[in-house]
């Protein structure tokens, strides 16, 4: 009889804890807004709890922002009881990766790859996980996007300024994810001496004598719009300020590379081709 009790206490246990384990299942982090992005546009956007700031779309998106990755702690991350965290290297601190993976939660850290092929390995990757198998469609809408974009002749040149208000800008060299996207785009990156970002400076805002200065919408509006851009010293003297070719995009579609980076470069493609000299 005692042996009868235990086995159907164990039982009941063991029912129990896979309901509980088939529910938590549904508790999704997002650690990277192209990450976030892949994960809704494969159709699990309802199991997503929290993200990092850079998860701004879609819209739609209820979940709590844990702000950005480079200062989160494990302790707001476990918080939420999560059973599936999704993140990338890039920005990833060292020490919340190790302690991710540390905390017994399954967890996914991708090395993302900032080109179309690369988007298109990282969404397979991230279906795997997600042990979605409709994934193929997702990957080629981004080829039929891309190949909508016009040949640009000129291939002008464009300067990225990565700007948080008139006190801080920052300029894209090579091999950055906005030097990438202005390629796709049909244009050239103005800046060729350098890999990553260095401040800006009027000198190299000459130098370079760019076709087309372009923004973030919000990195834009942080220095006052185009009349503000404009007062940057400089920058007025330029090709793109005399013709006052100041571009501007949504910083997810312009340097993220999730699902939407066809249409990320289309919109550039589009908004280079309209003034092209």
């Amino acid at each position: 009889m005692k042996n009868t009790i235990t086995f159907l206490f164990c039982l009941v246990g063991t029912v129990a804890f896979s309901k509980e384990n088939k529910t938590n299942q549904h508790r999704i982090i997002t650690l990277n807004g192209a990450i976030t992005e892949m994960v809704c546009a494969l159709g699990h956007q309802d199991k997503i709890v929290a993200t990092d700031v850079t998860s701004t779309f879609p819209k739609s998106l209820n979940a709590k922002d844990l702000g950005h990755v480079r200062t989160l702690s494990i302790e707001s991350v476990m918080a939420l009881k999560p059973t599936l965290i999704l993140a990338t290297e890039k920005d990833m601190n060292p020490d919340l990766a190790a302690k991710l993976k540390a905390s017994g939660v399954k967890t996914h850290i991708f090395k993302q790859v900032f080109s179309i092929q690369g988007t298109k390995d990282l969404i397979k990757e991230v279906a795997t996980v997600l042990g979605e198998k409709n994934y193929v469609a997702l990957q080629s809408s981004i080829d039929k996007k891309v190949k909508t974009a016009k040949g640009i002749p000129s291939k002008p040149k464009v300067l990225f300024i990565y700007a948080r208000g008139a006190g801080m800008l920052m300029v894209a060299g090579k091999n950055t994810p906005v030097d990438n996207m202005i390629a796709l785009a049909g244009g050239q990156n103005a800046v060729t001496g350098f890999d990553d970002f260095k401040p800006l400076t009027p000198e190299a805002l000459l130098a370079n004598n760019p076709d087309y200065i372009l923004f973030f919408d919000k990195g834009l509006q942080s220095v006052g719009g185009v009349e503000g851009a404009l007062k940057i010293e400089g920058l007025a003297k330029t090709k793109a300020g005399k013709n006052k070719n100041i571009i501007a995009m949504d910083g997810a579609l312009l340097s993220g590379f999730g699902p939407r980076v066809g249409e990320g470069v289309v919109e550039l493609n589009q908004l280079l081709s309209g003034n092209a000299q």
